[in-house]
């Protein structure tokens, strides 16, 4: 069988798989993503209602790719990042701080997004792109390479041959896997839960991270939900006690998240479902192969602090894309694929060790490094040297 050819073969219709073939599509490549799930349904949204926020650099990517105006009138400006430390239970304040934006000369730090419904609207975007293919329902068998391409064989006995193949499906990537790349794994005995909460006060569009022992309780502002405020959660446990709040009823799940927020937002209710899953940092080996390119979480893996996760993984994506536009004639080549590794390889190492260390002294119950936490928490905000760079590095500016 003689195999279809594209520039960019893509693994995986999530968003920074959509995010890639979009990018690579806009540049002028030819591209075929292909994902087993089938296209988004017109109601997911209202079933799904995690979201991600997207920094500056992230919304500029979607500004460059043609995606952000279908985004934008959808999206909920993040315009303060209220950090709140925490100790013992029931949890008592200890410190407070505010971070604005505009110390950074912005107007907001990002915008959040209902997971669901950006993935929705990017389908929809991408299906106009000449250059994309979108293939539901298909997904991904084995892999070939070769020096000058690398050959794909789908689910359904399609074959596809291409000059670069991008694995962006997810942490356990098949793709990454037959490229014989293996990964790194710290485990922490966490899970986090992720779901959307309504309240009775309004969050003034401002993020807010509560610290006590297990992890982060977070809190990111919606549009409202069945005409009240609304927030996006994400809440990290040590395991036990999240599979524990899973199973609580209605009432007694929005008494415990009231508790866990110090109330800041009033009484809480959840509304739609509830995804767990365990608390990892896991980083492969290496970001590439011959004619194969990482990103995302295929790439890597982070605790869910800071927005760093789809914001790191759309600085992957900016990247390659940007190496690829330089010099299309070496689109998959090894100094590009080369010139990828050595370009993201230090920033996602230093990412995933800072984020480390962060969430080890965020979840710790024990007094003296919950002192440690909130000296640094004053340390990082009230000098003001100290709180710019911490800023534009969680940002990912330069």
């Amino acid at each position: 069988m003689t195999p279809e050819r594209v520039d960019v073969f893509v693994a995986g219709g999530g968003l920074a798989g959509l995010a890639a073939a979009a990018a690579f599509g806009e540049t002028g490549f030819s591209v075929l993503l292909a994902d087993p799930s089938p296209p988004p349904a017109e109601n997911e949204h209202d079933e799904d209602l995690r979201s991600t926020a997207f920094l500056q650099p992230a919304r500029d990517l979607l500004e460059r790719i043609g995606l952000w105006d279908t985004l934008a009138p959808h999206a909920m400006p993040l315009d303060a990042l209220r950090i709140i430390d925490t100790a013992g239970w029931p949890p008592e304040i200890r410190e407070t701080r505010v971070f604005e934006p505009g110390d950074l000369g912005a107007a907001s730090f990002g915008w959040n997004l209902p997971n669901a419904l950006t993935r929705r609207e990017m389908v929809r975007a991408i299906a106009k792109m000449p250059e994309v293919e979108l293939c539901w329902g298909t997904g991904f068998r084995s892999l070939l390479t070769r020096t000058a391409e690398v050959r794909v064989n789908l689910t359904g006995g399609r074959q596809v041959a291409a000059r670069l193949a991008v694995a962006a499906d997810g942490r356990d990537s098949a793709l990454r896997e037959a490229a014989g790349i293996g990964v790194r794994i710290s485990r922490y005995g966490q899970k986090v839960l992720a779901f959307t909460a309504t309240h009775a006060l309004g969050h003034a569009r401002v993020s807010t991270e509560v610290y006590n022992e297990g992890g982060a309780f977070t809190t990111v502002p919606l549009p409202d939900v069945n005409g009240r405020p609304a927030s996006a959660i994400v809440w990290m446990n040590d395991g036990p006690r999240a599979v524990e709040l899973a199973g609580l009823d209605p009432a007694a799940f929005g008494e415990a998240m009231t508790e866990r927020a110090c109330g800041v937002l009033g009484p809480m209710e959840r509304v739609g479902g509830l995804g767990m899953w365990p608390v990892v940092t896991q980083v492969a080996e290496r970001l590439t192969g011959e004619r194969v390119a990482l990103v995302a979480e295929a790439a890597h893996v982070l605790p869910p602090i800071g927005a760093q996760g789809l914001n790191t993984s759309l600085h992957d994506i900016a990247a390659l894309v940007e190496l690829a536009r330089g010099d299309p004639a070496g689109l998959g080549g090894e100094a590009q694929l080369g010139a990828y590794e050595s370009g993201r390889a230090g920033d996602i190492a230093l990412r995933a060790r800072a984020i480390d260390l962060y969430n080890r002294v965020c979840r710790s119950g024990e007094a003296p490094v919950q002192a440690l936490r909130r000296f640094g928490l004053r340390m990082v905000h009230d000098v003001p040297p100290v709180r710019m760079a911490i800023m534009r590095a969680g940002l990912g500016r330069r």
